[in-house]
C-alpha cells in the first residue's frame, strides 16, 4: 500500500535510523533558520570554480559547510552538534575533517534540504538554477489564476518546492508530491516541516501512477538530460533528454479537471531549428479540449552538454514551460 509521507510525522520521537536522520534535519534547518542563514545554489560549473578559488579548500563558515559542500574542521560547530550530526548521518567524517552529507538552499524565506555537491548519487535531490526559474514560473502562475484550486501535484518533486510553494499559496487545497526517489520524498517532507504547510503529502509515483483523482493544477520540472549513466534525478530518456516531459504532458492532461491546469518546466533541445520537445508534445496538446501556450525562459542552459557525443547534432538546449488548460 502506497502511504504517504507527513510533515506531521515529525511530531513523534524518530523510530528508526531513516526517521531519525530526518528529524535531526529538520532540528539542523530549525537551527540555520534561526541563524538567518542563506544560500542560493549556483550551477554545477560555477559551484566547482568557487570551491577552486585559493582559500575555499575549507569551510570557514556554515555557508560553506552546508551551502558550497566544503570540508570543515570540528571547531566550527559544537561537539554536542557535531555528535549528533555524526550519529545520525547528516555529516560525515573525510580524511581528518568533516564534511555535511546535505545542502541547503535558500527561496525567498524558505529552507531547502537537498543533496551535497557534487550530485553523483543515483538517489540524489537536485536544486539549483532550474529550481528558481520553475519556482517564478509557479508564482506567476497562482497571482494570475482564477480558477480554484482545491488539488494539485508536483510530479518528480525533488525538493517538494513546486508543492510547498503551491501549500502555501492555496492553505485550502490538497497538494500531492509524488516521485518515484524515496530521498526526494523525505526530503519533501522535512522541507514541509520547515515550511510549516500542513496541505502536503509526499507518495511514492512513477508519473501519476501511484495517485488517483483529477486535478486542478499539475506542475512538473522533470529531469531533461539523456544521461549516459541513467540516473534518476538527471536522466530524461531518449531525444536527447525530452522523452519524459513528453510522457508527464501525456499523463497529466489526462487528469486535469475543467479549467485545471499543467505548468510543465522543462528543456527543449533543438536540432536544425526544431525544438525536439516541442515537435512531440504537439499531438499531445494541440487539440480542441486543450488551450495551450509556450515559452522559452531560457533560450541556452547546459551548453557544455554540446561537447558531448549524445548532444553532438544539438545547436542548443532551452529552458521552456508549457502551459496546458483543460477547457472543455
Amino acid at each position: 500500500m502506497n502511504t504517504p509521507i507527513s510533515p506531521a510525522s515529525f511530531d513523534f520521537a524518530a523510530r528508526t535510523d531513516d526517521a531519525g536522520h530526518d528529524l535531526a534535519l529538520v532540528q539542523l534547518g530549525r537551527r540555520l533558520q534561526a541563524d538567518a542563514y542563506h544560500f542560493v545554489t549556483v550551477t554545477p560549473l560555477s559551484h566547482e570554480r568557487n570551491n577552486a578559488r585559493p582559500g575555499n579548500r575549507r569551510a570557514r563558515n556554515l555557508r560553506d559547510v552546508f551551502g558550497w559542500s566544503r570540508p570543515f574542521e570540528a571547531d566550527l560547530l559544537s561537539k554536542t552538534e557535531l555528535d549528533a550530526l555524526a550519529s545520525r548521518g547528516v555529516i560525515s567524517a573525510e580524511g581528518g575533517l568533516w564534511r555535511s552529507t546535505v545542502r541547503w538552499s535558500s527561496l525567498q524565506d524558505l529552507l531547502f534540504v537537498h543533496s551535497a555537491f557534487p550530485t553523483v548519487g543515483h538517489d540524489a535531490v537536485f536544486f539549483g538554477p532550474d529550481t528558481y526559474r520553475y519556482a517564478q514560473a509557479i508564482e506567476q502562475h497562482l497571482s494570475h489564476c482564477v480558477h480554484p484550486i482545491r488539488t494539485a501535484v508536483d510530479i518528480g518533486c525533488g525538493s517538494g518546492m513546486g508543492a510547498i510553494l503551491i501549500g502555501r499559496a492555496r492553505r485550502e487545497a490538497q497538494v500531492s508530491a509524488v516521485d518515484i526517489n524515496p530521498t526526494a520524498l523525505r526530503f519533501t517532507a522535512v522541507n514541509a516541516a520547515l515550511a510549516e504547510v500542513t496541505n502536503v503529502s509526499a507518495w511514492h509515483s512513477d508519473i501519476l501512477t501511484g495517485v488517483g483523482g483529477d486535478f486542478d493544477l499539475i506542475v512538473a520540472n522533470p529531469p531533461y538530460m539523456q544521461d549516459t549513466l541513467q540516473r534518476a534525478y538527471r536522466h530524461g530518456g531518449e531525444r536527447m533528454g525530452s522523452e519524459l516531459s513528453v510522457r508527464i504532458a501525456e499523463a497529466a492532461v489526462a487528469r486535469l479537471t475543467l479549467g485545471g491546469t499543467l505548468l510543465l518546466y522543462t528543456g527543449a533541445p533543438c536540432v536544425d531549428g526544431v525544438d525536439l520537445f516541442l515537435a512531440h508534445a504537439l499531438p499531445v496538446v494541440d487539440r480542441p479540449e486543450f488551450a495551450w501556450s509556450y515559452r522559452e525562459v531560457d533560450p541556452d542552459v547546459f551548453g557544455e552538454e554540446l561537447d558531448t557525443e549524445t548532444y553532438a547534432n544539438a545547436e542548443r538546449i532551452a529552458a521552456v514551460v508549457l502551459t496546458v488548460t483543460r477547457v472543455a
